[in-house]
């Protein structure tokens, strides 16, 4: 299970997060300017609370789930625990806090572009892919699930399944 998730991790979100953009500010001849403290401050809390959310979301698909983030070794159980029953896609939102902190920290706007990319990819494959997947393995609850849990926008309050 650990490897899994290595290389879960390894594959998913470090590419998004560190070797694309590495690759990308590279070749673009990037050079560093400090952006303004407030903003590298918000750019620090965005990567904590980013960092701590995926902490916890993974966590979550291992323990309650049996599973990985990863297509290949999907949760084998709904995970409707946590910050799921806030937001149907919390692992997604702390991919992309960790990438508006990256766009702020770094204080390059090919990140922002990045951030940008990410988001319009996931707002076409979740409706079009994911959630059709998640109904056929899932069924009814999720359905239910669905229903009831927005998809980006957190629900002020738990949903109670």
């Amino acid at each position: 299970m650990l490897f899994a998730w290595i290389r879960a991790v390894v594959i998913l979100p470090m590419s998004v997060l560190v070797f694309i953009p590495a690759l990308a500010l590279y070749f673009s001849g990037y050079r560093w300017a400090p952006n303004h403290p407030a903003l590298l401050a918000l750019g620090g809390l965005l990567l904590a609370l980013g960092l701590s959310l995926a902490g916890w979301t993974m966590r979550l698909f291992a323990v309650k789930g049996k599973g990985t983030a990863a297509p290949w070794d999907p949760p084998k159980k709904l995970v409707v625990a946590g910050p799921y029953r806030h937001v149907r896609n919390p692992m997604i939102s702390s991919v992309l806090a960790m990438q508006i902190a990256e766009a702020l920290l770094l204080n390059a706007a090919l990140c922002w572009g990045l951030f940008a990319l990410f988001l319009t990819l996931n707002m076409l494959y979740f409706p079009l892919v994911e959630e059709k997947e998640l109904l056929a393995r899932f069924g009814e609850p999720y359905r239910l699930y669905k229903r009831n849990v927005p998809r980006w926008l957190p629900r002020l309050t738990p949903w109670e399944p």
